[in-house]
């Protein structure tokens, strides 16, 4: 049995390597402003790039029913639950860095540039929003496979 296990666990090691040096996965986006918890997002990889979807809201204000009121595309009136906020972005030519995109901020209906760069060996993912030459960064906390961080 413990042969099985070591087995199972050694196969399986470069998988969670190769994850970990992504950003795909599930996140917590920690408000840069006051530290609390507010959303969890799921960053996929697809054919135009990075995309990222609202999962969970965790705000202590928000509704069930809450939509994005301050959208100015067709995310308008969408619920947060399930809202686009990254759409494309690529990993850099150096491998460090995944940009070209854009991230949307709900709560003021901008979209900005997007860069993001995978810290603490994929723990964290630093998300900066550009724009022009204003930015504004959040570090986000990777979701363990449990929920628990």
């Amino acid at each position: 049995m413990k042969r099985l296990l070591a087995a199972t666990l050694l196969a399986l090691a470069p998988l969670l390597a190769l994850a970990q040096s992504s950003p795909v996965g599930l996140w917590r986006n920690i408000d840069d402003k006051t530290g609390e918890a507010k959303a969890e997002i799921r960053i996929a990889e697809g054919p135009q790039g990075l995309t990222g979807r609202i999962e969970r809201v965790l705000r202590k204000d928000a509704k069930p029913d809450e939509t994005c009121v301050e959208c100015k595309d067709e995310r308008k009136g969408q619920p947060m639950v399930g809202l686009e906020i990254i759409r494309g972005g690529r990993k850099a030519a150096d491998g460090e860095v995944w940009e070209g995109g854009q991230i949307l901020d709900p709560e003021n209906g901008r979209e900005y540039r997007l860069k993001m760069a995978l810290l603490e060996g994929g723990q964290k993912l630093q998300v900066r929003g550009f724009l022009g030459p204003f930015y504004r960064t959040q570090v986000w906390t990777r979701v363990a496979p449990n929920g628990k961080n």
